[in-house]
């Protein structure tokens, strides 16, 4: 059972990048799906989940509008589109898979292994 998530890098300010999280082991559509962060010297923030139920799509204030979390159950991954990206979205993002949808990390069984994004001129 493991998640895999790639997609990381620099990129400038205003630029985008799209995360991906691949599912083994297990099936993802079973799953509400969530992807956190963690920057420098601050906890473990959640950014967006997606439900297990329905699909709803929730997002932290900071990252509502430019940010879109979906799934592709066909591929048994999820993905984080991050558009807009400030300087302040610098940090390792993990995804993770529970039960159900919840902005608590110990909410989530499974989880990525994180993937640095860095926003920078």
């Amino acid at each position: 059972v493991q998640l895999q998530a790639s997609g990381g890098g620099l990129v400038q300010p205003g630029g985008s990048l799209r995360l991906s999280c691949a599912a083994s082991g297990f099936t993802l559509d079973n799953y509400a799906i969530a992807w956190f962060r963690q920057a420098p010297g601050k906890e473990r923030e959640g950014v967006s989940c997606i439900s297990r139920s329905d699909g709803s799509t929730y997002y932290a204030d900071s990252v509502k509008g430019r940010f879109t979390c979906s799934r592709d159950n066909a591929k048994n991954t999820a993905f984080l589109q991050m558009d807009s990206l400030y300087f302040d979205d610098t940090a390792v993002y993990y995804c993770a898979a529970g039960r159900k949808e919840s902005w608590y990390p110990a909410a989530y069984s499974y989880w990525g292994q994180g993937t640095q994004v860095t926003v920078s001129s």
